[in-house]
This record gives C-alpha cells, structure tokens and sequence, in this order.
C-alpha cells in the first residue's frame, strides 16, 4: 500500500479513536473501552428503546453504543450510523459484517449539525456520546437532532465537559508568570506547555474552542431552545485514579482527538535537558499509580413534544 492510500484510510478522529486513544496497547485498550462503556451505557438507559424503533446514533465513532443497543433489542432494532469520518464508517461497517447484523444498519457521512440525509420525524432515538463537544454551532446541531425526530421521540446524550481543564491550563499559566524567575520551579513551565497543547491557556481562545467555551448549563440552555420537553439534566464530575501505570502508554496516549501525545510533544516542542527533567519528575508519578484523572460527564434526556391540536 502507498503512504497516499495508507492516507485515505486514516484521519484525525479514526485515528485517536482506534490508535492513539490507548496507544496501540492492547491491555490498556480494554480498560479504556470498559471506563468508555460505562457512559455509554448511561446514554442507553436514557434513550429507552424498544423493538422496531430507528435509532439514530450521531458521530457513532466505533459503534459502541449502537452495537450495544442492536445486541440489546435483537433484529428489529434499525441503526444509521453517521460519522464526519468516512474511515470510521468503513470501520463499523465492516464490523456490523463481522456481527452479522448489516441488514439493519445504514451509514451516513455527515457532520452533526448537517443531518440533511436524514427526513425530518423519521426516528425514534436519537444518541450522541462526546460528539457536541467537537460541534461549533451546538444549538444548530440540537436543531437537527430535533427535526429528524418523531413526535414522541428521545434524545440521550452525555458529552464531556472540558471548560474546567482550560481554567486549570490558563491558571497555571497566571501562577508561572507570578513567580520570581530565580525561584520558579523548572519543572511548571514543562507542564503549562504540555497542557496548552491540550487546551487553550488564555480567556480568548477559551471563548473560541468549541471544547471549552460551554458548560452543562449551556448545553440544558442550548436542547431547550431547540425545542425539547422533559429535559433532564445530571453532571456527575469524578476524580479517578490513572488507569495504567506504564510511562509509555501514558505519554503514547492523548485526552482527545485534536491534542497530541506527550510523546509527540516531548519530540517536538522539548530540549533533551528539558525531556529529561520532565520525565524525571512525572514518570515516578505515574509508574507509582499515584496520578489521577477528573472527569465530567453531562447526561441530557429530552422529548420531542406532540404538536399541540
């Protein structure tokens, strides 16, 4: 194969989600999937599905909720799949070959908040896990999810909340600066500078990444103004301990699609000095299993309302 064919078979999000999101490490591919199913399993719950319903699952990544639900509700269940991804698409397609179940599946290639492909009240179900994050125009996203939905129908998400990871970079970055240089700690810089390449570290770019400029009350602001009812809302924010305590999974790995790894920033935006003292500080860290994670997760569930008569 050509690197220009190896090319067309990749891109940033098929990437990060079959790659780079577990560092092609096989064991710690599976504790990711299983900490990954938990959520997923949540937006099922919510979405309360039945027999013969149409599910549509938005940017469906590697299928993981529709492939649950399809092994839930059994043949009758029919799943379009859409992704911005074309690789993606390929990739669950030829998984729903493997499970015997392309019958009830279609496929379509689209963004979020461009559901033209779809016919207005023609599902049942809409899902989405950690898609509106990456959505410029989330309320115009939450308009198609409403428009392709029938009276009656569902809408379950969850979807991450990154804003407090951009206060904590841009923080970081005040504290440094209000340091004496002569008594500044080497090793903060370092770390500001791997942050920033994970989220912004100034209120501007904050404001225009569409990972970081919403909270959970945005996104209940942004699902009522489409035109949903019996809107639920739950924030659920954890702090976890890492789940690997291997030095080369943790710096082959990236929080998500847009950020690179620390490998590849310590490759590239490190001097050997300034790797060596990196490494030296965080790796007894990690390998000791004494870093943690914070995640925040928003769980939403809506109804699209009957017209009223």
């Amino acid at each position: 194969m050509s690197q220009q064919q190896a090319n067309s078979q990749t891109d940033e999000w098929s990437d990060w989600l079959l790659h780079r999101r577990h560092a092609g490490d096989s064991d710690y591919s599976v504790r990711v999937r299983a900490a990954v199913k938990r959520i997923s399993d949540r937006v099922l719950e919510g979405a309360k599905l039945r027999q013969d319903m149409v599910l549509v699952d938005i940017g469906a990544g590697d299928g993981l909720v529709s492939f649950e639900a399809i092994q839930r509700i059994g043949p009758s269940l029919r799943v379009i799949f859409t992704d911005i991804s074309a690789p993606l698409l390929r990739h669950v397609e030829a998984t729903s070959v493997e499970r015997g179940v392309r019958e009830q599946c279609s496929f379509v290639e689209c963004s979020a908040d461009d559901l033209s492909a779809i016919p207005d009240a023609s599902v049942d179900v809409v899902t989405t896990r950690a898609v509106l994050a990456y959505v410029a125009d989330k309320p115009k996203a939450l308009r198609e999810f409403f428009r392709i939905l029938k009276p009656g129908g569902r809408l379950s998400m969850a979807e991450p909340i990154f804003r407090d990871n951009a206060y904590e970079t841009i923080e970081l970055k005040r504290f440094i600066a209000a340091q004496p240089a002569e008594s500044r700690n080497p090793f903060l810089p370092l770390l500001h500078r791997w942050k920033a390449t994970q989220f912004p570290d100034t209120p501007e770019l904050m404001s225009q990444n569409p990972l970081t400029n919403y909270s959970e009350r945005d996104l209940f602001r942004f699902v009522h103004g489409a035109g949903f009812a019996e809107i639920r809302l739950e924030f659920h924010m954890e702090i976890l301990p890492c789940i690997t305590n291997s030095w080369e999974v943790f710096v082959g790995t990236s929080p998500h699609p847009w950020a690179p790894s620390l490998a590849t920033v310590l490759a590239n935006q490190f001097t050997p000095e300034e790797r060596q003292l990196f490494e030296q500080t965080l790796r007894p860290v990690v390998e000791q299993h004494q870093s943690t994670s914070t995640e925040r997760n928003t769980y939403i569930t809506a109804i699209k309302p009957f017209a009223k008569s």
